[in-house]
């Protein structure tokens, strides 16, 4: 008999959690970076889809904490957190952060993919979170699915074929 897994979709700016044995998933991942947080013992695991390094980009008002890196990470170990992960035992995985689009003068604004890297790099470093495997960079988009009972993510390139990390 097949088990069907539970699938959670986490949309572009948005984050979300799962427990094993469901599976979370973002797809679109251009120069935007999935950011996977992970309790291995617990077998619970979040996934932000970050669009953007930095928040001080925002227009005043409500910002998408999702969105932004800097925000984006510090809610999902809060919400990994409230969700029963201890936060000694967290670890992430990261993958996108493509440099979608070649320009003739590429300027640092232009260089969205690159940054969102270092950005989700930083606050991961800043809360002593260890990033144990990346697939980041290049010119090719990315789907991933996480499985918080084995750790194992599963990476989908544009062009390139389906690898696990």
């Amino acid at each position: 008999m097949i088990e069907s897994l539970q699938v959670v979709k986490v949309g572009i700016a948005d984050m979300k959690i799962v427990r094993a044995p469901g599976l979370i998933r973002t797809s679109g991942l251009g120069s935007c970076v999935g950011v996977v947080i992970y309790d291995q013992v617990k077998e619970i695991a979040g996934l932000a889809h970050v669009m953007l390094p930095d928040s001080t980009l925002a227009k005043a008002g409500t910002i998408n904490r999702a969105k932004y890196a800097d925000t984006a990470i510090k809610e999902l170990v809060s919400l990994l957190v409230k969700g029963g992960a201890s936060p000694l035992a967290l670890k992430a995985k990261i993958a996108g952060g493509a440099q979608m689009f070649q320009f003739a003068a590429a300027n640092d604004m232009m260089r969205i993919g690159p940054r969102n890297v270092e950005a989700v790099k930083r606050e991961l470093a800043e809360l002593k979170i260890v990033i144990v495997a990346e697939d980041v960079g290049g010119n090719n988009g990315r789907t991933i699915e996480f499985n918080p009972k084995t750790c194992e993510l599963t990476i989908r390139t544009v062009n390139k074929g389906t690898g696990t990390i």
